[in-house]
């Protein structure tokens, strides 16, 4: 899967609606026809650049196409934000420590199954932060609220 496959998907605002409308639950074609108001062609034309662009998935219910929303993309394309934003400063970086002890003490696990939890916790507060900052400095495409 391209990056740019990802980019020009999410490019189209009625795209961008459809996988908002699934981010809740899968839903049937019927359904989001109905919560979006656009036409079944529409929606099915859509679905189907979305889900080249691996960003929904569908599955099949009898005659029904259930689509629901693939992370996968969505995973590599907050990676590659975060690899292009520069690194946040050391005390940019918070980690609650008491909170952190909680876990460990509730989980009672291994010292070292604590130490990579506590590893990976790190990375991925970086990168969700990273990912934020990223997305606060795009302009807000076709967002009505």
């Amino acid at each position: 899967m391209a990056i740019d496959e990802v980019f020009s998907a999410l490019a189209e605002p009625t795209r961008r609606r459809i996988v908002e409308a699934l981010k809740s639950e899968p839903k049937a074609v019927g359904s989001l026809v109905t919560e979006l108001e656009i036409s079944q062609p529409t929606v099915s034309k859509h679905l189907k650049v979305l889900r080249e662009a691996n960003l929904v998935s569908m599955t099949a219910a009898g005659q029904r196409r259930i689509y629901s929303v693939d992370t996968e993309a969505v995973e590599t394309l907050v990676g590659w934000c975060a690899d292009i934003l520069p690194a946040p400063e050391p005390s940019a970086v918070s980690v609650d420590v008491e909170h952190r002890q909680e876990q460990d003490e509730l989980t009672a696990a291994t010292p070292a199954t604590q130490q990579l939890g506590r590893s990976v916790g790190r990375g991925l507060e970086q990168v969700t932060e990273r990912a934020q900052e990223f997305f606060d400095k795009l302009p807000r495409f076709g967002r009505r609220r």
